[in-house]
């Protein structure tokens, strides 16, 4: 889950978690043309994406952050349906009240948001319960951030139970 940072007419923030894929070298969120986030970008691009992967358990507490400015593109249904499976699991088992009266793929005012951020900020303070033990090493993160799988991990299935990261979760 992202949560997405715009800013309201009177230039107050507001915070909205949301859905999200990593596609082509951008965060895509859903909207529609009458969503409070749409409206805003509208007038606003300007944005912020975080996300947080905390366990507490495993003593994990990574962040990143995404900054830049945002586009409103046209409903996309394959790209929909990607983000669909991330969330739902495979088509075959998707809740047909669900799809057909609430994400509705083919609704006309379907919207997605796109950010290619300008920034990225990542934080890593899995040490939090144990020491620097359990952190990863910084210049992994920066190797990770410069070659783009820092980013790509975030939109792939978690492992349960993985205490630190590792190449395979980065990826």
């Amino acid at each position: 889950m992202a949560n997405l940072a715009t800013v309201t007419p009177d230039g107050a923030p507001r915070n909205a978690p949301m859905w999200f894929i990593w596609e082509d070298a951008a965060i895509w969120l859903l909207g529609s043309t009458g969503a409070s986030a749409v409206k805003h970008l509208e007038r606003d691009p300007r944005c912020a994406v975080e996300i947080v992967h905390f366990d507490n358990e495993a003593g994990i507490l990574l962040h990143l952050g995404l900054r830049g400015s945002a586009t409103i593109e046209p409903m996309a249904p394959k790209r929909f349906k990607r983000l669909l499976h991330k969330y739902l699991g495979p088509e075959a088992t998707w809740n047909r009240w669900f799809i057909d009266n609430v994400a509705d793929i083919g609704h006309p005012d379907g919207r997605l948001i796109r950010l290619a951020p300008k920034s990225i900020f990542t934080n890593n303070v899995s040490f939090f319960k144990t020491g620097p033990e359990l952190g990863v090493a910084a210049e992994a993160v920066s190797s990770a951030l410069s070659t783009g799988t820092i980013v790509s991990h975030w939109s792939a299935a978690r492992p349960r139970g993985k205490s630190r990261l590792d190449p395979e979760f980065l990826r």
